[in-house]
């Protein structure tokens, strides 16, 4: 890239510089890359399907229109949504070559990707929720998660992020980029971004810390702790059969959880801690991005009695049509 290509194109003033376009640099130097990206747009077909059948099966089965597949449902209209708002963007940029991205396009995409990404992480907090009260007060479940309890805390959810995400990306506009805009990453990601900026950008990596503790570390400690309290639950019971029964009924939730923050959380660790290469730490950021919202709807399809059953009959008249 020759140095006309790293200045920005557009400027207001003497003092300060925004650009017409970022260009996202990608990978640099990998050999066949075009596999990597192939690989994504299967992913990307995959999660398209597996979410949207879990979607259908649970609008189309009244047995599952209960609280706790209020939040599977809304994980999964998550889990389409933050694929489509990066993987089709990812693979229009390397694969077709469109590298520059318009200034207010970037910001847009990179609001989008954020958004979903931090409701997710919530999300999975309310079925810890949903778990702790099952196991922990199985008597008052039924009146304590109700229909209306879980839309008013997935509201919240969805309130409290529109508005830190608008706070996040809207705080990039008061910066100056005078230097580079070649964004190290695979999409318009915030840090990359933000680091490229000529004036002071100290309130930027506040901001970025301080949404990583909330996206992240909170989660993880609001989740091990409801965990523990249910393990204390499940030692109280005196069958052991019906403690394996109850916990069982966590599995899914523990693996989700495990496939969405153990990614984020060590990705997050290794680029604070020590110097990796672009390459490597944009191969683990997509694998972070793309691979839960491919296994989620897997996960809950495989290990739920629940969807197993609702799958089941569902197919039953497609069976007596044959």
């Amino acid at each position: 890239m020759n140095n006309a290509e790293e200045k920005p194109a557009a400027l207001s003033n003497a003092t300060f510089v925004r650009p017409e376009k970022f260009y996202i640099s990608g990978f640099s130097n990998v050999p066949h890359a075009q596999y990597f990206y192939a690989f994504l747009c299967f992913v990307y077909i995959m999660t398209i399907i597996g979410n949207g059948l879990l979607l259908l099966v649970i609008y189309l089965d009244k047995t599952l229109h209960t609280p706790k597949y209020m939040i599977v449902f809304s994980l999964a209209l998550i889990d389409l949504c933050w694929s489509t708002a990066l993987i089709p963007k990812v693979l229009d940029t390397f694969l077709s070559d469109n590298r520059y991205i318009v200034y207010e396009a970037c910001l847009s995409y990179m609001f989008f990707v954020l958004l979903f990404s931090s409701v997710q992480s919530w999300i999975l907090i309310i079925m810890a929720y949903d778990r702790f009260i099952a196991i922990c007060f199985p008597l008052r479940y039924h009146s304590i998660v109700t229909k209306r309890t879980i839309a008013a805390m997935l509201l919240c959810v969805w309130v409290f992020f529109l508005s830190l995400r608008v706070c996040v990306v809207g705080l990039l506009d008061r910066l100056s980029f005078c230097g580079s805009v070649v964004i190290q990453s695979f999409f318009c990601d915030h840090g990359p971004t933000y680091r490229l900026a000529c004036n002071d950008n100290s309130i930027n990596s506040i901001i970025s810390k301080s949404t990583i503790g909330i996206i992240i570390c909170l989660p993880i400690i609001l989740i091990a702790l409801t965990y523990i309290c249910i393990a204390i639950a499940l030692r109280r019971i005196a069958s052991g059969k019906e403690r394996v029964k109850a916990f069982k009924t966590c599995i899914s939730h523990l693996i989700l959880v495990a496939i969405f923050f153990l990614p984020l959380l060590s990705t997050n660790i290794i680029v604070q801690i020590s110097s990796i290469s672009t390459n490597t730490r944009i191969i683990n950021s997509t694998l972070t991005h793309t691979i839960p919202p491919l296994l989620n709807p897997i996960i809950y399809a495989l290990r739920t009695e629940e969807v197993l059953n609702a799958i089941r009959k569902l197919c039953k008249p497609i069976r007596f049509a044959t």
